[in-house]
C-alpha cells in the first residue's frame, strides 16, 4: 500500500516538472511587489532637484540601496549639468537676439536718414 502512494506521488512530481519544463504550467518566480505609494515622486519632466525627492517602496527582495543611490546621484548630476547648459544657451540666445535687434534698429535709423 505504501509503495502505491510513493509511485503516485513520484508520477505526480514528474508530471509537474514536465509541465514546468514545457511551459504548460505557468511559473512566476517574481510576483509583483505590494506598493504603498503609486508614484515615487518624479515629475514628467524631471529636473536635478526632483531626483532628490524620489522615494521607493521597501522590499525584502530588490536592488541594492547603495547602487540605486549611486545611479540616482549620477542622474541628478547629469540633469544639473544639462540644466546649466540649457540656461547658458538661453542666455546666449537672449543676448544674440538683443544684439540682432539692436543692429536692425541701427539699419532702420540709417534707412530713415537717407
Amino acid at each position: 500500500m505504501i509503495w502505491t502512494f510513493f509511485i503516485v506521488v513520484g508520477l505526480a512530481l514528474v508530471a509537474v516538472i514536465a509541465a514546468l519544463v514545457t511551459s504548460r504550467l505557468p511559473y512566476d518566480p517574481m510576483s509583483p511587489t505590494v506598493t504603498t505609494a503609486n508614484d515615487p515622486g518624479l515629475p514628467v519632466v524631471p529636473g536635478a532637484r526632483d531626483v532628490d525627492g524620489v522615494r521607493f517602496d521597501f522590499a525584502l527582495r530588490g536592488y541594492r540601496m547603495d547602487q540605486v543611490d549611486d545611479v540616482l546621484d549620477a542622474l541628478r548630476d547629469r540633469l544639473a549639468d544639462q540644466d546649466e547648459v540649457i540656461d547658458a544657451l538661453r542666455r546666449s540666445r537672449g543676448t544674440a537676439s538683443q544684439a540682432s535687434q539692436g543692429s536692425l534698429d541701427v539699419l532702420d535709423a540709417d534707412a530713415e536718414g537717407r
